[in-house]
């Protein structure tokens, strides 16, 4: 059977990505490129034909995070169901911070930060701030369509997040066990979408 034009490149990329998020967590910032390669299997040229320097593979890796954690915002109804589409984004960042690998990375990436400000302002601007202004994005279409009430769309997207994340980002990074349970997780999303909701309401 004939392979579809671009399957094996995308697959990859993803297989590239997949094993960046695991070489970077383990080794740390200065993790070479051919370990990344040996990881997933492809030669150290293929990693570079992909991603020319390591700022561009974090932003890489960054960009498919921020896509997740946004997907609901750019689902087909998100626009209508405003408090579903929060409540799943919501869902997507705590799922995040639960996920040992990509807290691992986000961890050694701090700590080598001041050796590579370069990539580290790749991580920051590809990564966290992307999902903000996303979100900020949402925000704003929901207030031209009078279903919220919102007058700076970066502050609220800011509160948001951090009305969802709380203390849980901080035990992660911290490296210690979960306080919650999945579904006092899937609540703690539900009520933050809600009082969101009521608190911009218009």
């Amino acid at each position: 059977m004939p392979r579809i034009p671009g399957q094996i490149d995308v697959a990859k990329t993803e297989a590239i990505l997949d094993a960046a998020v695991e070489v970077i967590g383990e080794r740390g910032l200065a993790a070479p490129m051919e370990a990344i390669a040996r990881r997933a299997g492809v030669s150290k040229q293929t990693v570079y034909n992909h991603y020319g320097s390591k700022a561009d593979l974090m932003r890489a890796l960054m960009t498919r995070r921020v896509e997740s954690i946004t997907a609901s915002l750019r689902e087909p109804g998100a626009v209508d169901n405003p408090t579903e589409a929060l409540e799943a984004y919501a869902r997507s960042m705590l799922e995040t911070v639960v996920t040992n690998k990509s807290y691992s990375m986000m961890r050694v990436i701090m700590l080598g930060a001041g050796e590579m400000p370069d990539v580290a302002q790749e991580v920051f601007e590809a990564g966290p701030r992307a999902a903000r202004r996303q979100l900020a994005a949402f925000l704003q279409m929901e207030t031209e369509l009078g279903r919220l009430k919102v007058e700076n769309f970066e502050e609220a997207a800011e509160f948001f997040s951090g009305m969802v994340m709380g203390h849980s980002q901080m035990r992660s990074m911290l490296r210690l066990p979960s306080d919650k349970t999945p579904e006092e997780y899937g609540r703690l999303a539900r009520e933050a979408a809600v009082r969101f909701m009521r608190a911009y309401a218009p």
